[in-house]
């Protein structure tokens, strides 16, 4: 029979009160899991939340969840893990404040991903956005071709960072809205300028076939290069 009195049941219910410390290990443990698998990740889906913040929310969350949901989960135990993630959050916070070094570690840097009208392929691998996702990020930045824009930088938040070409140095780019990015040319079209559908590198249409690779990226797939101005 339950007795509401039976603090010790409510405390820590069958575990000797020396299994707090091995919930401390517990949690450092799974902090450390979260925190390696979030920075693994990269910066799809962390938007507006650094991803110690993201530690935070997740490790709290379900410290706080078991507790209100199992009878053999005791409150301590989990009031003790709250008190850890937050000396945790605490102190690498403050640790990434003051050296450069770990911050970098930790939250990884910010990335360009566009210079000069013209993707970085290694930089953007390393974002781990899909060529969909990111192209879709810039239509919604009122951007119609890759010559409009002269750097693209993602930062450490997974947000944008966009700096245009003025009206007159807009160059010929790649197209990326989705009707002009998949008609590919067949070797039959007139272009003045092409552009390569991975890089976004620009050739003169002339003497190029459906054939010929990209010199940098070495892939077969042409587009019509546009060089339209920006309208915001």
């Amino acid at each position: 029979m339950f007795e509401f009195a039976d603090w010790r049941k409510i405390l820590m219910h069958d575990h000797p009160f020396g299994f707090l410390l091995e919930v401390v290990l517990r949690t450092v443990i799974m902090f450390l899991i979260i925190l390696i698998a979030l920075r693994a990740s990269g910066r799809r889906g962390i938007k507006q939340l650094s991803i110690f913040e993201l530690v935070l929310i997740i490790g709290l969350g379900s410290a706080a969840g078991d507790p209100m949901f199992y009878d053999d989960v005791g409150i301590l135990p989990a009031f003790v893990v709250f008190l850890v993630v937050i000396t945790l959050y605490i102190t690498v916070t403050r640790l990434s404040d003051r050296f450069v070094k770990i911050e970098k570690l930790l939250e990884g840097k910010p990335l360009y991903v566009i210079r000069d009208g013209k993707l970085l392929m290694d930089a953007f691998r390393e974002s781990g956005l899909s060529q969909d996702e990111f192209f879709a990020e810039l239509r919604l930045r009122n951007i119609e071709h890759l010559g409009q824009v002269r750097t693209v930088l993602i930062e450490t938040s997974g947000e944008f960072s966009v700096l245009f070409f003025a009206d007159e140095e807009v160059k010929y780019g790649l197209p990326i809205f989705p009707d002009e990015l998949q008609n590919r040319l067949n070797g039959k079209e007139n272009c003045e300028y092409i552009a390569c559908a991975k890089c976004g590198g620009v050739r003169e249409g002339k003497n190029i076939t459906r054939l010929t690779p990209c010199p940098e990226c070495e892939v077969c797939e042409w587009v019509g290069a546009s060089n339209a101005k920006r309208i915001a």
